[in-house]
């Protein structure tokens, strides 16, 4: 597949954000992570996104087999942990993670879709911050590894980790009427996307969705397997 990819770094673009449009198909990082996470894992993924036209601001990839599991909210992608890139032309950076929704604890009318239900994995998150737990082992291993924590409400979101006992207050203190969720990633600036190759930057991608499995598998109903030893493109 390696000889196939046609991925370049420009087509991550800081000012507007990730190129998916206007591209060949061997060009399109939907169509290379989609591919690439189904060999891995076996099983279907859902490709969401934000944004519209050429370029997209966020990207995500969820199991199609957790989200089938639910059986209040198999019809919705916002309570399934997922896979995450995403372009932040404020803070200049691109990040490549997990992410799990709350959505609102209190929707408006217009949103309905959107209420946190009781099937969302974020209850399984919020549950697993837990002193002394597997959770805690993961988020202690990844940060030390450089990557970022990021949770609470989107219109006010807080970064850092200072424990499991701090970020599940934090997370649960996100007020009801405000969209909220967690995110874990790994940042790159621009100096590191334009000093890597297209097939750099795939592979790195990949390589942060393998580290962050073990906290999405406790966050989930259905499990991923592990990946294999050398697993890739």
């Amino acid at each position: 597949m390696k000889t196939a990819i046609g991925f370049r770094p420009e087509f991550l673009d800081f000012q507007r954000g990730i190129r998916v449009g206007n591209l060949e198909e061997r060009e399109r990082i939907t169509r290379i992570l989609k591919i690439a996470l189904e060999s891995r894992y076996g099983e279907g993924f859902v490709t969401e996104r934000w944004g519209r036209g050429v370029f997209w601001r966020w990207i995500g990839y969820l199991p199609r087999s957790n989200r089938a599991a639910k059986p209040l909210s198999s019809h919705v992608s916002f309570g399934s942990a997922k896979f995450f890139l995403a372009m932040n032309p404020e803070e200049q950076l691109f990040q490549c993670g997990l992410q799990v929704e709350r959505g609102y604890g209190k929707a408006p009318r217009e949103f309905a879709q959107c209420q946190l239900a009781e099937d969302w994995d974020w209850h399984r998150l919020v549950a697993a911050l837990r002193p002394k737990s597997p959770m805690e082992r993961e988020l202690l291993r990844l940060t030390r590894e450089g990557f970022q924590i990021r949770g609470g409400s989107w219109d006010a979101s807080e970064t850092g980790f200072a424990g499991v006992s701090k970020l599940r207050k934090m997370l649960e203190a996100a007020p009801p009427a405000q969209w909220a969720g967690f995110q874990l990633f790994y940042p790159m600036n621009q100096v590191d996307v334009q000093s890597a190759t297209g097939l750099d930057l795939v592979e790195s991608m990949l390589a942060v969705f393998k580290e962050v499995t073990p906290v999405m598998n406790l966050c989930m109903q259905t499990q991923l397997r592990k990946p294999l030893a050398g697993d890739g493109l």
